[in-house]
């Protein structure tokens, strides 16, 4: 019992400290003006919020998530739903990503999409989250935390239960999870960047998303398109090269006028 315990812990601290080193290693890549969607001067300009109180936000929003997952771990004794053993076939961890991967992407889409066409919850909850207009590496949970709390605790406890993965294993797929997080919020396009080799959900994707031409698109997150595309609310977009440098995503022409 106190090996499975710790595994729960190291589920909740471990997506954590990757956050706050995967961000921080992204940042430092954005003094590379040629991979940003997004000038320097924009991110300053443009961004509604201090980064100073976007830490503050996600370092409050992490704090009381943490002290949720503990205490329902503790309530539930770590064990609804899931597994306490380690599965040794790769063919059953794949299975089990996979299935949290779905899990996650369906809460998220439709409570996403939800928060923006309900003005009230955009307006007191969700509007928090588009302060950052240009978003950046560790902006990518900075959120009001009712919002953090229904999208990504409540969330990350279906995926983990209707998975059934083990306590060892969802240290693996929620660190995944945060690293594919903080890369759509990133605002780079990286040469050779392997989670937009395999995910068609990237920075750029989501960097529509934040623009005022694609609030109402690209609700997908954190890694498939899959929900867009079926309920039309996907928005295809180009990547056109900034004259002072970078990337630009744009969207196709029948989508300039909506």
């Amino acid at each position: 019992m106190g090996f499975a315990v710790s595994d729960e812990l190291l589920g909740t601290v471990v997506p954590i400290v990757v956050y706050w080193i995967y961000s921080g290693m992204y940042m430092c890549l954005g003094s590379f003006e040629k991979y940003r969607l997004h000038s320097k001067s924009d991110e300053e300009e443009k961004n509604l919020v201090s980064k100073l109180t976007v830490v503050k936000g996600v370092l409050f929003q992490q704090l009381l998530q943490a002290a949720v997952a503990i205490l329902l771990f503790t309530v539930t004794g770590g064990h609804a739903g899931a597994s306490s053993q380690q599965p040794s076939s790769f063919i059953v961890l794949a299975s089990q990503f996979v299935t949290a991967m779905l899990v996650m992407d369906t809460w998220q889409y439709f409570l996403h999409r939800y928060f923006h066409e309900n003005k009230f919850l955009y307006r007191h909850l969700h509007s928090w989250h588009h302060r950052l207009v240009v978003p950046y590496a560790f902006g990518a949970l900075y959120n009001h935390p009712l919002e953090g709390l229904l999208l990504d605790t409540v969330g990350g406890a279906l995926s983990f239960m209707l998975s059934g993965m083990s306590p060892r294993t969802s240290i693996y797929f929620f660190s995944f999870a945060t690293i594919k997080t903080v890369d759509d919020h990133c605002g780079l396009m990286l040469p050779g960047n392997p989670l937009h080799i395999f995910f068609r959900n990237n920075s750029a994707y989501h960097d529509v998303h934040h623009q005022l031409y694609g609030s109402k698109y690209n609700f997908s997150q954190p890694f498939f398109v899959m929900w867009d595309r079926i309920l039309g609310t996907y928005m295809p977009y180009s990547l056109e090269k900034r004259a002072e440098g970078g990337f630009e995503a744009r969207p196709t022409k029948e989508f300039k006028e909506d």
